[in-house]
């Protein structure tokens, strides 16, 4: 079986961690917002990446499934006594692909990944594929999704999500590294994706990307520098 094969799609994940058995927490601790790529089934049939921040419960670290078997609600007392607004949440942010496929389908696949280059096409390009899961995903989690609440920001509608883990697996393991340059790139395609947004000064903008663009000259690798290039080229920048 090839390991595309052994990747699931559409009528559930099927596990693909490395001691064969299905796993039912967050294969990663949480703490703060964790950036990861969010795969959603759109109407036409394929699978859409998008950038997507991963908000641990109350800002505390979260290593298990803080939903719960009911929901985002739940708050069963064999979990010791978890607080019911205990739970990961997501934020999109306009009427993008990813919420219209949240409230479609309900469901969808985060998915950690550390190579920049496939970060900044999510965050900043339309990518449509037949299957769910990238390759460079280090580990994954399908979840359902709630929506919480919504509003506006700086002219800009949001909507925030509860994320309630399904079933998850690791695909690969490796001794992380610290890059600047990583960092960088991610914070160039917050302000890229701002660009010409009600609310949001293109100038201020433009002075961040450059000092993004300097930090990725200076500390970042081949791919993250690839990815600087993704930026520029997505953002007419």
């Amino acid at each position: 079986m090839t390991a595309e094969e052994s990747r699931p799609d559409d009528r559930g994940a099927r596990d693909s961690s490395p001691n064969g058995s299905a796993t039912a927490d967050w294969p990663v601790p949480l703490s703060g917002v964790t950036e990861t790529v969010v795969a959603t089934r759109g109407p036409n049939g394929l699978w859409n990446f998008a950038a997507l921040g991963v908000f641990a419960p109350d800002g505390e670290t979260c290593d298990e499934d803080h939903a719960g078997d009911d929901g985002p609600a739940a708050n069963d007392a064999s979990d010791g006594g978890r607080a019911a607004n205990e739970y990961v949440t997501a934020r999109t942010w306009g009427r993008t692909r990813t919420r219209g496929n949240f409230h479609r389908r309900g469901e969808g696949y985060v998915q950690f990944v550390d190579d920049p280059v496939v970060f900044a096409d999510a965050a900043l390009s339309i990518v449509e594929r037949e299957e769910p899961l990238l390759e460079s995903a280090s580990a994954w989690v399908r979840v359902a999704v709630d929506p919480l609440e919504s509003g506006t920001d700086a002219g800009t509608e949001w909507e925030e999500w509860a994320l309630r883990l399904l079933e998850s697996a690791v695909e690969s393991t490796r001794v992380p590294t610290v890059d600047r340059g990583f960092g960088a790139v991610v914070e160039a395609t917050v302000a890229a994706s701002r660009l010409g947004v009600a609310g949001y000064d293109d100038d201020e903008l433009r002075e961040r990307l450059a000092y993004c663009a300097s930090v990725v000259d200076r500390a970042g690798g081949p791919r993250e520098r690839e990815a600087l290039e993704r930026v520029r080229e997505h953002a007419e920048w």
